[in-house]
């Protein structure tokens, strides 16, 4: 896990757990055996910790002092405001988390102040200063309960020589977007769908960008039928000169993986049509709620929505791509059941359920835990 962890520098963290939470599922694709309490376990441990890196995300502790510099949700400004416009709140907090240690913001009454939320509505003083806190560097995540999160003081969560390690504010922004190139590995200058955003303003960006160019540790690149140069970091050219060959297993590809980050790139290079539809109404999805790509070898051959729920998965649909034919793509049959075996160990169910117009697939894909 912390292989990946490093070889990505992140993974997206996501509370949405219909068929999985997302950063489970993006180590279950990779890591064989993946168990959804192990990253868990990686978060109490204190090897790794929650950061904004284009969404909330899981970073190895290591690079904590690259990530000190935090925008939070609506930029260094408003969290700062939101301490000294509720100072006596804020004293409160922080002198209850040093007495007492880890306290989430239902261990306090609610209070009301000035700070407004999304909808200009007061927002619950408690929650936040707890927030801001964490923009400032004064306390961090100490673990989660669901969606509910805990806050400790930073000294009490990473590892003192971490810590100690001071790193320049643009050597930070440097990092954040290298970090970025990283976990995707083909993004454009421009990225996708707020790749950058929450680094720093747009104007600073394109010069970090242009330096890290001009210093060698990001390289230009034209790929055969994609539009415009790809920036590659310079010690992954060697996966692109020698690329590995792809294996014959099938994976099913969480929502928010890197991999999907830039869909304009999925549909030039791999021909794949990629849209999340779980912001849609329903009458407009074309696919479904929690919808997972399935990728066998080097092909996006389609797509699958499982349900997780109370012992059992539950497949609502399969939508196989245009020209893709189970039973006719060799060693297919047999990589999908032991994806779907593995699926049911990492969903710790006992069986798996078809939707009733899905009787082909069952009968083709018929498997056990």
């Amino acid at each position: 896990m912390l292989q990946v962890f490093r070889r990505f520098g992140s993974i997206q963290f996501d509370p949405i757990a219909v068929a999985g939470r997302n950063h489970d599922l993006v180590l279950h694709a990779r890591v064989a055996g993946y168990e959804s309490t192990w990253c868990d376990v990686l978060y109490e441990r204190g090897q790794i910790f929650e950061a904004t890196n284009k969404a909330l995300s899981f970073v190895p502790t290591g690079e904590f002092p690259w990530f000190r510099h935090v925008m939070g949700r609506k930029g260094p400004r408003f969290h700062r405001a939101a301490l000294a416009e509720n100072a006596a709140v804020a004293k409160r907090v922080l002198e209850r988390i040093r007495a007492e240690g880890s306290l989430s913001s239902r261990d306090f009454e609610r209070e009301s102040g000035p700070t407004k939320d999304w909808f200009g509505m007061p927002e619950n003083a408690v929650r936040a200063v707890l927030e801001a806190y964490t923009v400032t560097g004064e306390i961090g995540l100490a673990r989660r309960e669901g969606t509910l999160r805990y806050y400790d003081l930073l000294e009490r969560l990473l590892p003192a020589d971490v810590l100690a390690h001071d790193v320049p504010e643009r050597e930070q922004l440097r990092h954040k977007m290298l970090s970025r190139y990283r976990a995707h590995g083909l993004l454009g200058t421009g990225g996708a769908g707020g790749t950058f955003d929450r680094i720093a303003a747009p104007t600073q960006r394109n010069q970090i960008r242009k330096e890290l160019i001009e210093d060698g540790a990001l390289v230009p690149v034209d790929v055969e039928g994609v539009r415009g140069k790809r920036l590659v970091l310079a010690e992954e050219l060697a996966l692109l000169q020698a690329p590995p060959e792809p294996t014959g297993s099938v994976a099913f590809i969480a929502p928010f993986d890197s991999l999907l980050w830039d869909a304009a790139l999925l549909a030039s290079l791999f021909d794949f049509e990629y849209v999340w539809e779980g912001f849609f109404k329903p009458e407009k999805r074309r696919w479904g709620y929690y919808v997972l790509p399935i990728i066998f070898g080097d092909r996006f051959v389609g797509r699958i929505e499982p349900r997780i729920d109370q012992g059992r998965v539950e497949v609502l649909n399969v939508w196989w791509e245009d020209g893709f034919a189970p039973r006719r793509a060799d060693g297919f049959v047999d990589a999908m059941r032991n994806a779907l075996r593995a699926y049911l160990r990492f969903a710790e169910a006992e069986r798996l359920e078809w939707a009733a117009d899905l009787a082909t697939e069952k009968r083709l894909f018929l498997t056990r835990p």
